[in-house]
């Protein structure tokens, strides 16, 4: 009798994952329809921003002012049911300012007592704007937050909401007066997203449709019951071996000790196993936004670059003659 009850149980969790995935599906394709409907010619950008979040993670967006970064975060939020804010990095912002800080009250009786005060960061979608000109204090205040999803203050625990996910921005001109993540907290984004100037046909479709007396505006599709659903999904579907043997094929390779020889003397680091882990939510995200419920090889190789940009650096003798991050990634994924 218990040697039945193995496949029985396994054959309801697989109808349980199809039946969910079914309805997941659905709702991530409409999601994605209507961010498209108001995102106009960044229709890559817009999915590995899709990807970060239903894998559950954070995403750092780096491109030039202008580029619909903050209309993309604040659109995200509408369309999945996320209670959304916006904080602008600069250098005289403060931990407290994004944490939250305690009070004194005193009540009718003139009884005193600290009451903590919520920050923006308890919220669902934050947007922290233009991260690197911040303090490196505030910084890390903020990227602990993202890594243990709490905050104490004065002794207290005080844990963030359900989902929780940051999507920073930086600007790669005007570096002046920036403070520059290290690398260590760079490794606490899902994906480095690079936003770059939309084509001629979008950028035509932007001209017409958004300096009209009326602009397109998002409309709310998931709840966050849904996104939460999604977002375990991802964690239950299946990766065959194939897959996971070509995601630790290229994480491995782009390490300068045990990597590619090829590949190895070019690097000054390269990619922990936190990266494996990365590529392996975001893979399958990105099958469940492609419709599928299973990630494949091309899946690794599409996230290939936004997954290791920001976790490997060249040295300057590879940079004089002219080597990349992105080239070097480019060649390993294509080995694949």
């Amino acid at each position: 009798m218990a040697q039945g009850a193995g496949p029985a149980s396994t054959t309801s969790l697989d109808d349980g994952i199809v039946a969910t995935a079914e309805t997941c599906l659905t709702a991530i394709g409409q999601a994605r329809d209507a961010i498209h409907g108001v995102i106009f010619g960044q229709e890559r950008i817009v999915d590995l921003a899709l990807v970060t979040i239903l894998a559950g993670g954070h995403g750092l967006l780096v491109g030039l002012p202008g580029l619909a970064k903050t209309k993309l975060v604040e659109t995200l939020g509408t369309v999945l049911g996320l209670d959304a804010r916006r904080v602008q990095f600069t250098p005289d912002l403060m931990p407290s300012d994004i944490l939250g800080t305690e009070i004194l009250d005193e009540d009718a009786e003139r009884r005193r007592s600290f009451r903590f005060v919520k920050g923006p960061v308890f919220t669902q979608l934050l947007m922290a704007d233009e991260i690197n000109r911040a303090s490196p204090r505030t910084q890390s205040a903020l990227l602990q937050a993202m890594q243990e999803h709490f905050v104490s203050v004065a002794g207290e625990r005080h844990d963030l909401p359900r989902p929780f996910h940051v999507l920073a921005t930086q600007n790669p001109i005007e570096q002046e007066g920036t403070y520059p993540l290290p690398e260590a907290q760079l490794d606490r984004f899902l994906l480095q997203i690079d936003v770059g100037y939309p084509d001629r046909a979008a950028e035509r479709r932007i001209l017409i449709e958004t300096t009209g007396v009326e602009d397109a505006r998002a409309q709310t599709v998931m709840t966050t019951e849904q996104l939460l659903t999604a977002q375990r999904l991802v964690r239950r579907l299946p990766v065959g071996e194939a897959v996971v043997d070509a995601i630790l094929d290229l994480v491995r390779s782009a390490r300068p000790e045990g990597g590619d020889p090829a590949i190895a003397k070019k690097l000054l680091w390269g990619p922990g196993p936190r990266a494996s882990q990365a590529l392996t939510l975001a893979v399958r995200a990105r099958a469940l936004i492609e419709g599928r419920v299973a990630p494949s090889v091309a899946d690794v190789k599409a996230l290939a670059e936004p997954v290791l940009k920001h976790r490997m650096a060249v040295t300057f003798a590879a940079r004089a003659d002219g080597e990349t991050v992105t080239g070097l990634i480019g060649r390993l994924a294509a080995k694949l």
